[in-house]
């Protein structure tokens, strides 16, 4: 790998970590799992570490997970809560355990403990009496959750102790039944369900009505001092006995071992015991005992020296396939999914798994009637990793992918270069519905009450047969419904009402078309007045738009090419629904021409909202600071940006100032 690849591998994979990890921390939704995260974080570190004259104090290996939410008020952590750095393996640790020994510290102690998979909270209390509860947001300012945390049964009002000033760090988690039995109520109730308990206790914990979170039996484990007035533990062993002596909940399951074999011997247990445990944990922390050996050894900017997460490999669990079915998707994607012996992994029970395409199951050798492994991918999705062969009877029944769509009965064709085969007949009921709940969806048309069951008995009782029926329904009609009554059919014809102003993003996005997605959909409706100039561009002139390429332009073109998409358009017209976006004139986009860079953390935006929001007044936003910069956006602890800023005279303001240039409100203060 020459220079210029390794600068390009390092800036994809930075890209892609923050990705994640505003995904993880601002959004309790990842979207790859723990082990597939931490490869990506190896692999940057070790390039970083190669080509050292491409390290910026500003990539993910130097910072901490992601910036508190607007909704709750921030809060300032009286120390920094670091992160802690991974080992995922027994040679990783014994190369942790030998920087210790060369740092003057000969087979000492260590506490191991689990590794809570949930929402981590500094806790305050003054003299004694709870006071104060914060989410760890960047480590550095969190978001304001006394409310909600005070209606956690786990955490007293009063200690046994009237500590003068104590600050203390813990994970609130939901037990496993806890959350089965939450998730069953949300089923029945008609509501989306919560993919593991760590989005759900983080769901829990950001509820604006406490009350919710009060029935949600949230429950927490301390483990750490952040801040004390008075004398200070000596030992991590002496720090969890003086927490349960005030009355604050620790994790029994915990032990002192020394050497890599004691801590490798422990984490085997207790790998071993995790599905047992009545809580969900993802690896062993292991701390250095000793307090004042820890202060000796300090920390990075990100990681303490003293202390190392071991972390589990993904959860796997071993069931049957019972049958393989193929479902229909929007676009007419033929996609096959195992139909499994119901298994409980990683916090709910799976019945069924993604098979991708045809080609994955031939790789994988995936049979009807196999023992496969299976995990969740980004502890969300679940995935057959693997077929169990040596458990074969010979009673197994290889699947022959059907060449037809089993819905509508029309030829599947498979298009060049692609994995998947298709029904590529627009009237099949399959994809009529898929395509309906995706024009109602919350980047779509945001039709509020319209979820897939109410799509399927629209469609079962012919009241709709496309989208366009959605602008004609008849009150008198939907109130015949079982179930339905005057406000909530009331409520549906609002939402449907109301859904015709959406700007033409929105609907372009809902249109489903190929390879156009939230933000492709935003770049052409800023780039075109109405719908009516983007049906007659041509591919051409469509890849002249930033971001806009081959592949995206040429899917548009074919789109707008079939009549029958021409008449939906000229229904929706009809209808009332609006074809244009509103253009901002330049008085009212009063960033345009302006280009921005933000390094460090803002106190009340994320850098994706900051991003928005100059992006919204017609400003740009780059990662690098550059020459035709216009300004640095500084927050708390920035990098390297802050010196090349100043190194060629760009201009450097914080977060006031920006709001002072749109002159805007000062709730974004």
């Amino acid at each position: 790998m020459d220079d210029k690849e390794a600068k390009a591998r390092i800036e994809h994979l930075r890209r892609e970590i923050e990705r994640h990890n505003a995904a993880y921390y601002l959004h309790d939704a990842p979207l790859i799992s723990d082990y597939d995260f931490d490869r990506l974080m190896l692999e940057l570190r070790d390039l970083e570490t190669q080509y050292q004259q491409f390290a910026d104090l500003d990539s993910p290996t130097q910072k901490i997970g992601g910036a508190a939410l607007p909704a709750f008020a921030p809060v300032r952590h009286a120390r920094q809560l670091l992160s802690l750095e991974n080992a995922s393996s027994e040679a990783d640790l014994a190369a942790f355990l030998s920087r210790l020994t060369k740092a003057g510290l000969a087979e000492p102690l260590f506490m191991v403990e689990p590794k809570m998979d949930g929402l981590t909270l500094s806790v305050s209390f003054e003299r004694g009496r709870f006071s104060l509860a914060a989410t760890r947001g960047d480590g550095v300012t969190g978001e304001n959750v006394t409310a909600n945390a005070r209606v956690i049964k786990a955490i007293p009002a009063r200690l046994s102790e009237a500590v003068p000033r104590l600050a203390v760090r813990g994970e609130a988690y939901m037990d496993k039944q806890a959350f089965v039995r939450l998730n069953e109520r949300r089923e029945e109730a008609g509501q989306p369900l919560f993919a593991n308990p760590r989005n759900a206790a983080a769901g829990s914990l950001r509820q604006l009505d406490p009350s919710v979170t009060a029935g949600r039996k949230l429950a927490i484990f301390f483990y750490d001092i952040i801040d004390i007035e008075g004398e200070a533990p000596s030992s991590q062993s002496g720090l969890l006995e003086r927490l349960a002596a005030w009355g604050l909940p620790v994790n029994p399951e915990r032990r002192l071992c020394r050497g890599v074999k004691q801590i490798m011997d422990y984490i085997a247990e207790m790998e071993q015991k995790r599905h047992d445990l009545p809580y969900e944990i993802d690896g062993m922390v292991i701390k250095l005992d000793d307090i004042a050996a820890r202060n000796m050894l300090g920390a990075t900017g990100k990681f303490p020296r003293w202390a190392v997460a071991y972390k589990f490999p993904p959860e796997q669990r071993e069931t049957i396939v019972q049958n393989i079915i193929i479902g229909v998707g929007r676009t007419g994607a033929m996609t096959p999914a195992a139909v499994l012996k119901p298994v409980f992994l990683a916090g709910s029970t799976i019945s069924h798994a993604t098979l991708h395409n045809e080609d994955n199951v031939r790789d994988k050798d995936i049979r009807i009637g196999d023992t496969v492994l299976i995990q969740k991918a980004g502890d969300v999705i679940p995935e057959v990793v693997r077929v169990l062969r040596e458990k074969r009877t010979g009673a197994e029944k290889e699947f022959v992918m059907p060449l037809h769509c089993p819905e509508c009965g029309s030829p599947g064709v498979r298009l060049p270069g692609e994995a998947v085969r298709r029904c590529l007949n627009i009237d099949c009921p399959a994809r009529i519905y898929e395509s309906i709940i995706h024009f109602a969806s919350k980047h779509g048309m945001n039709i509020d009450g319209l979820g897939p069951g109410l799509v399927r008995r629209l469609l079962d009782e012919g009241l709709i047969d496309d989208i366009t029926d959605l602008y004609h329904l008849e009150a008198a009609k939907i109130t015949a419904l079982p179930g339905f009554g005057e406000i909530s059919t009331a409520n549906l014809l609002r939402a449907v009402e109301q859904s015709k102003g959406r700007p033409l993003h929105n609907l372009l996005f809902a249109l489903g078309i190929r390879h156009v997605g939230e933000q492709a959909a935003k770049i052409l409706a800023a780039s075109f007045a109405d719908i009516d100039q983007l049906m007659a561009a041509d591919a051409q002139t469509l890849t002249t738009i930033p971001d806009i390429g081959g592949v995206i332009a040429q899917s548009i073109v074919n789109f707008f090419a079939e009549q029958h998409n021409v008449r939906l358009i000229e229904r929706l017209r009809e209808a009332g629904v609006n074809l244009r976006e509103e253009q901002k004139t330049l008085g009212e986009q009063p960033l345009a021409g302006l280009n921005f860079v933000i390094s460090g953390a803002l106190a009340n935006l994320s850098r994706d909202e900051a991003k928005a929001l100059i992006e919204e007044n017609g400003g740009k936003v780059s990662s690098s600071v550059s020459r035709n910069t216009s300004y640095l956006l500084l927050g708390e602890n920035p990098g390297s940006k802050l010196d090349k800023a100043n190194a060629l005279q760009v201009p450097v303001i914080e977060l006031a100032q920006l709001l002072a240039m749109l002159k805007e409100e000062a709730g974004y203060a």
